[in-house]
């Protein structure tokens, strides 16, 4: 009979990998010493490297949503302001 599989947490993983990626220790002794798989601990590694890019981004991407947030808004006013100026106009007419 096979057990549960067991689940790592975020915190114990990025450990794991960034030991990894310290290199003063073999997988195998990594391995032993966590007790997990080096399979394991290399796709943890490879996952920590890959999305390590967007940790500096994210304050690019943070801006660029604020910016959007502002051009709807404004984009909004001016949608208001048109509707208000062409009800005027046809007021003005009689």
């Amino acid at each position: 009979m096979q057990g549960k599989r067991k689940r790592y947490n975020a915190n114990f993983k990025a450990k794991v990998a960034i030991e990894a990626l310290k290199e003063q220790k073999t997988l195998s002794e990594l391995s032993s010493d966590f007790q997990i798989h080096p399979n394991q601990i290399t796709q943890w590694k490879k996952q920590l490297l890959d999305s390590s890019k967007d940790i500096f981004s994210s304050s690019s991407k943070s801006r660029k949503r604020k910016q959007e947030s502002l051009q709807d808004e404004l984009y909004k006013q001016i949608g208001q302001l048109k509707v208000e100026l062409d009800w005027l106009k046809k007021k003005l007419q009689f």
